[in-house]
Parts: C-alpha cells; structure tokens; sequence
C-alpha cells in the first residue's frame, strides 16, 4: 500500500463510555528477536526468581489480560516452550518475521482467527524486553482503558511515554499498510489526536533490556523493589 492510503477508513466511536466486562484486552508480544547485542538469549535470562519473559507474561495475566500472545522464531523452541510453560499463546509463523511489525501481524491475524475481536476490544503492544513491567501497573492501565473511550492509551512517567500500548482493535487493520520501513509508531502518529496519556509514577515502563549494561541495571532495579 502506498504511504498516502495509510490511516484512511477507520473512523472512531464517540462513546462516552463501554461495557467494561465486554472490552476484551489480548496483549502482543513480538518475541522473534536474535538478541544480537546481547550476545545470549535475553527473554531467557533470569530475574527473581524466574526468567525475563515468565517475568512479563505472568505480570499480563495477573494484571488482567484477557489472552497474551507471544510470537516466536519457529525454530527457537527453547522460548516457545518457556512461554506456554508462563501461561501465554505461542504464535510461530513458519519464516521468520522480518521485524517487529511483521510479528505483530502474526499475531493480529491469530487473533482475528481465533478470538473474534470486537471493533471496541482492545490489543495491547509491548514488547518482551520489558520485565519490570509489573501486575499493578497493567491493571491500572487496563482500568483506565475500560472506563474510557480514547482509541490509543500510552502510559507516561515524567513526561516520556513508554510501554505497553493499548489500541482500539479496530485500528489492527491499519498495521498491513503501515508503509515498508517504518515501525509501528507510525500508528500513533497518524492518530495523535486520538491518544490519550496515562501518567504512572514508575519508570518501569520506561526500562527495556538489549545489553548486559540493561541487564546488570534491571537486575539492581528488581532487588531494590523486592527484596
């Protein structure tokens, strides 16, 4: 498609409010990276007690997610197993996606597949570097989303927006004509009037991991919190 088509056709209800127990919330989580800076399997590294990916998808689901989606290489299966283990939906397209938009299609198209979305549920995008994010902050975040009727929700910390990314599912048809090398930012960008920001006092939604650097840093982060 061409850049001009892209965010055309999609128009918004303006509702002042949903049916909160009928806005379904599935997260996506793109997970078929190589770790190239990392040097190692990052999702697999330990984190209190667990690993970085067990981390975040038992946060999804204890933070209130209806369904969490994981989207794996087909031949890491090492991940996928780690991932069914935590309680998510392995999604393994059969070549590798060429980057995260691709494997966030994957995922929008099993979902469309599997769970009939409604136009007013919601997906969720974070992708699966992020472990600190934690139970409490979803379920705010979740709670705000379900009360309101903004189509895209970002959560914020001292001005910076971080992740995960909440988005009408009706905005799903428009990340096939997201044009060739730009990344799903563009998304918000085309909708910018329509995005609402939800401040959180943790920075935790800011903190992602593709160094050791990062690692040593989310390490010292998790024990400060928990211990």
């Amino acid at each position: 498609m061409h850049s001009m088509t892209y965010g055309i056709g999609v128009r918004f209800s303006h509702k002042e409010s949903f049916t909160v127990s009928h806005r379904r919330i599935y997260a996506v989580l793109p997970a078929a990276g190589r770790s190239r800076r990392m040097g190692r399997p990052k999702l697999l590294l330990p984190l209190g007690g667990s690993t970085v990916i067990a981390r975040l998808v038992g946060a999804l689901r204890a933070g209130g997610v209806d369904d969490v989606i994981v989207v794996v290489r087909p031949d890491d299966t090492t991940l996928q197993e780690a991932a069914e283990a935590a309680g998510a939906q392995v999604v393994c397209p059969e070549n590798d996606p060429a980057d995260m938009r691709q494997s966030v299609q994957y995922a929008l198209d099993y979902l469309a597949t599997e769970r009939h979305p409604n136009a007013d549920d919601g997906w969720m995008l974070i992708p699966a570097d992020h472990p600190l994010v934690d139970a409490k902050i979803v379920e705010s975040l979740l709670a705000s989303w379900r009360a309101g009727a903004a189509p895209i929700l970002i959560p914020t910390h001292e001005g910076r927006r971080g992740h995960p990314t909440l988005f009408r599912w009706e905005l799903s048809d428009e990340v096939p004509r997201i044009p060739p090398h730009q990344g799903l930012n563009r998304l918000v960008h085309d909708h910018e009037s329509h995005v609402q920001e939800f401040p959180v006092p943790s920075d935790h939604i800011l903190l992602d991991l593709d160094t050791l650097e990062d690692y040593e840093r989310l390490q010292v982060e998790w024990r400060r919190e928990n211990e």
